[in-house]
């Protein structure tokens, strides 16, 4: 049984915040599952992923409220909160998934993970789904 605060469905927007509240987010759409990547970046972040379009999620932060970390082929930039330290979202800056962004769903109302499916990606090694 979901808790008072939990969700047991996915409701739309999906919304979400830094734990300091500078940062939020909107995803417009419901993501066909939740991602967790194992990738090393992905890994040390613990973050669990709603992907959607540019157009389909909103961030809104002061400008300078957050940070952003790229590396290794260039193309994603990693968004963290600069007073909290919360990873909030990505965005592609390069190749194939430029116009891609995805928001942390571990920021967003408990059970929304489980509400969507949670599916885990090997983004270490193969590029594959390993469920």
């Amino acid at each position: 049984m979901a808790g008072e605060n939990e969700v047991s469905a996915v409701e739309l927007p999906i919304t979400g915040s830094c734990h300091c509240g500078a940062v939020t987010y909107q995803l417009k759409v419901r993501p066909r599952f939740a991602v967790e990547c194992n990738c090393s970046i992905c890994r040390s972040l613990g973050t669990v992923w709603g992907h959607g379009e540019v157009g389909d999620i909103a961030v809104t932060a002061k400008p300078g409220a957050t940070t952003s970390y790229v590396w290794g082929d260039r193309q994603l930039a990693f968004h963290t909160c600069k007073t909290c330290g919360s990873t909030t979202h990505w965005e592609a800056v390069a190749g194939d998934a430029k116009g891609r962004m995805a928001v942390n769903l571990r920021l967003a109302r408990p059970g929304t993970i489980e509400a969507i499916g949670h599916r885990h990606f090997d983004g270490a090694d193969t590029w594959s789904f390993l469920d």
